[in-house]
């Protein structure tokens, strides 16, 4: 079964079989844009949307099909089209807050297994840009790992690799040139059939170059970066899948200037050296900020922690904590709303 190759597998065999489904066939969302799709299935790729039964079932946006997700079509007949009937649920999903002030979910991807956290030798290293992305994924269930792009612009990349390893403990790291090809056949442990790969990062990090790389074929539109300031510019606009010729597939996203944490259970194992050393404070509530005995102020004191690992996780703790306030008072006003049109609706009945 050709789907097999795209990551179809018995945890979304075991739900299509739960329920009837006459008429309608399995099929992955290979591109989303607004609200037009595109879809792979058995019987080929078609141009989808969704039916009106689910999007007025849809409680947000976040309850619409995304890339990466596995749908029930029912294809037209005598079109290239199909329509879309409903969403098998997902094994995992990559989220971040909405830009903007609304406290809303924005689904990235869904159903990956693997993400490379793509950073440029030349000019985009971030520890804590690093270090925000593992507050989500390690408890998506996706297996981060970093890739250092554009080794070919770089005379020593060992220094950037103590420098990010030392804000990712644990995760794998690969340095390589897409042009030039050097380290790129140590990621395909990672690739091969049934296997998801979501490749994420700044505009300018080579994402474009890498799959076209992997791809073997000229697939993506690449940029160069800005003379000027070494900026990224974007050459992928949207979210899109590609399977690759020797099964699994590629998912390119476009590059993201900010990464506004939704959902980030993750926070507590990408510093878990910090939450090892508060068990050692003087006091169980410590901030970790001027309490006496503070076993994490003595390690940056004592040079074994630094300073900035301390206040990126403050920072992202603090952000959590605005965002669940923001959505405790969405979901209120939500609720408010909803009795609001219960009561009309109650009104117009007993007229």
């Amino acid at each position: 079964m050709y789907l097999h190759t795209l990551g179809w597998n018995s945890f979304f065999q075991s739900h299509w079989i739960a329920e009837s489904r006459e008429g309608l066939e399995p099929a992955r969302v290979m591109e989303e844009q607004r609200d037009a799709y595109r879809v792979v299935a058995n019987s080929g790729e078609f141009a989808a949307e969704i039916t009106g039964h689910l999007r007025h079932a849809a409680a947000d946006r976040s309850a619409l099909p995304a890339v990466g997700d596995w749908v029930a079509i029912g294809v037209l007949e005598g079109e290239a089209k199909a329509r879309i009937h409903s969403i098998l649920p997902r094994r995992m999903k990559l989220s971040r807050k909405e830009a903007g002030r609304r406290a809303v979910e924005q689904i990235l991807v869904t159903n990956v297994d693997t993400v490379f956290l793509i950073m440029s030798l030349n000019a985009d290293l971030n520890p804590r840009r690093i270090e925000r992305y593992l507050g989500t994924l390690w408890e998506s269930g996706a297996q981060p790992v970093i890739v250092l792009s554009k080794a070919d612009l770089a005379s020593d990349p060992s220094g950037a690799v103590s420098e990010i390893g030392a804000a990712a403990p644990g995760v794998e790291i690969h340095v390589l040139s897409a042009v030039t090809g050097t380290g790129v056949d140590a990621l395909q442990p990672y690739l091969g059939p049934g296997r998801t790969v979501v490749l994420m990062g700044s505009s300018g990090v080579g994402k474009s170059t890498l799959i076209n790389c992997l791809l073997k074929a000229d697939v993506q539109k690449t940029m160069e970066v800005r003379s000027g300031d070494d900026r990224g510019r974007h050459a992928t606009t949207y979210r899109r899948l590609f399977p690759l010729p020797s099964g699994g597939v590629l998912i390119d996203t476009p590059g993201m200037r900010e990464f506004q944490l939704w959902d980030a259970a993750g926070i507590d194992d990408t510093f878990e050296e910090i939450g090892q050393l508060a068990e050692r404070c003087r006091f169980r509530d410590c901030c970790h900020e001027s309490e006496p005995g503070c076993a994490v102020k003595q390690a940056i004191d004592d040079g074994t922690m630094e300073s900035q690992r301390l206040s990126s996780f403050q920072k992202l703790k603090r952000e959590l904590e605005y965002n669940d306030r923001r959505k405790d008072i969405a979901a209120l006003s939500e609720q408010k709303k909803r009795w609001k049109r219960i009561a009309k609706a109650y009104r117009r009945a007993n007229r």
